[in-house]
């Protein structure tokens, strides 16, 4: 399925791919194409971008990982395939949530009202 032979990189697609068929939510489909991409294009995206586009209470999926430059003003949820220490720290200190992609999709199976950043 994948070309780094990766377990849990190959477990995360699967679902997203099986997620997107049950649900008939294209955010899972778009965000495994994005995950499926070699590592020098994957996607990175910090905090302080989170949190610059987004508002209070907001729901955020990064199809890549979240790094901690920058500084989060407001609570928002965010899934992510991966989360630097200090991504994790700024989200929850203001008062967001950290989720891996397996959770979030259990959270959140239609994708509604959740946005798309880095895609």
């Amino acid at each position: 399925m994948s070309k780094n032979r990766n377990p849990i990189h190959d477990n995360i697609m699967k679902m997203l791919r099986t997620a997107s068929k049950s649900s008939g939510a294209n955010i899972w489909l778009t965000t495994a194409n994005y995950l499926n991409k070699s590592i020098s294009t994957k996607r990175k995206v910090n905090v302080g971008k989170i949190s610059n586009i987004t508002k209070k209470d907001e729901v955020v999926l990064i199809p890549g990982k979240v790094l901690g430059g920058g500084t989060v003003s407001h609570r928002i949820v965010v899934g992510a395939y991966s989360f630097t220490k200090s991504a994790t720290i700024k989200i929850k200190n203001a008062g967001g949530e950290v989720l891996s992609i397996p959770i979030f999709v259990k959270r959140y199976p239609t994708g509604k009202n959740v946005k798309l950043i880095g895609g």
